[in-house]
């Protein structure tokens, strides 16, 4: 893998999986409200954000399948991380806002 293509790969991962953070905590602020459906909505926004860095990921992973392995640097194991951090926020929020739906209800 090239310099630039690393460089376009770490900057896809933070973007995306920073994006999809954002967006999950502006459904948590949402949900404190009792809006559920803009949570909703933001909620929606992060998987795509997401979903957008796993294809990134996926791409990394085929490679290495392929005998083309990513070289690792800081830059992405950063990226890397700040995915996966995403990803957590995400699962975190998600059942936060389920908690807050289920108590609105009663």
């Amino acid at each position: 893998m090239t310099d630039e293509r690393m460089e376009e790969v770490v900057m896809s991962l933070v973007g995306f999986g920073g994006e999809g953070r954002s967006y999950a905590f502006e459904a948590l602020r949402f949900a404190r409200k009792g809006d559920f459906l803009g949570a909703d909505e933001a909620m929606k926004k992060c998987n795509e954000a997401l979903l957008e860095a796993h294809h990134t990921q996926t791409d990394l992973i085929q490679d290495e399948i392929n005998g083309i392995p990513t070289k690792i640097s800081l830059l992405m194991v950063h990226a890397q991380d700040h995915l996966m951090t995403a990803i957590l926020a995400k699962e975190l929020i998600e059942e936060l806002i389920t908690d807050k739906k289920e108590m609105a209800q009663k």
